[in-house]
């Protein structure tokens, strides 16, 4: 079976991004993503305050999940991870072919400017699965071993 954290995040499509604004407080955004793993890819806007954020301090917290019928249904993930911006251009159409295969919205666009659209990778380090249907609160927490 496969690690249940890395199957909620295969299965959804959105997840919230928080970063560190320059004044110390967090800002949390939503993005479409796709993921691979515990890498999770996907684009920013250069002239972003978020793409500004990570450019100053990489290290971001993001979460995945939805809204059950019933609380004991509850499943998620919210973990730590540290972005980059994928510069590789072999990587960079894998990230692109992933997106396109999960959003399939994108198929209609041309591939992004890289003048005015980062591709970004989030690898996931420090990990917690929520998942209520072995008890209210239920977590388990794991950190990833590296290098990715």
């Amino acid at each position: 079976m496969e690690q249940p954290a890395i199957e909620i995040l295969s299965s959804h499509r959105i997840m919230t991004v928080a970063t560190i604004r320059p004044d110390g407080w967090p800002q949390a955004t939503i993005v479409g993503y796709a993921s691979e793993g515990w890498s999770l890819y996907f684009l920013i806007y250069r002239d972003s305050q978020k793409f500004e954020n990570i450019q100053r301090d990489n290290r971001v917290a993001i979460t995945v999940g939805n809204e059950p019928s019933e609380l004991k249904k509850i499943k998620a993930v919210f973990a730590g991870c540290e972005v980059f911006e994928i510069t590789n251009l072999a990587e960079k159409a894998h990230a692109w072919e992933l997106l396109a295969q999960r959003h399939p919205n994108l198929t209609d666009l041309a591939p992004p400017l890289e003048s005015e659209v980062a591709t970004m990778v989030a690898r996931c380090k420090h990990v917690s699965f929520l998942d209520y249907s072995q008890g209210l609160g239920h977590t388990e927490s794991i950190t990833v071993p590296g290098p990715f």
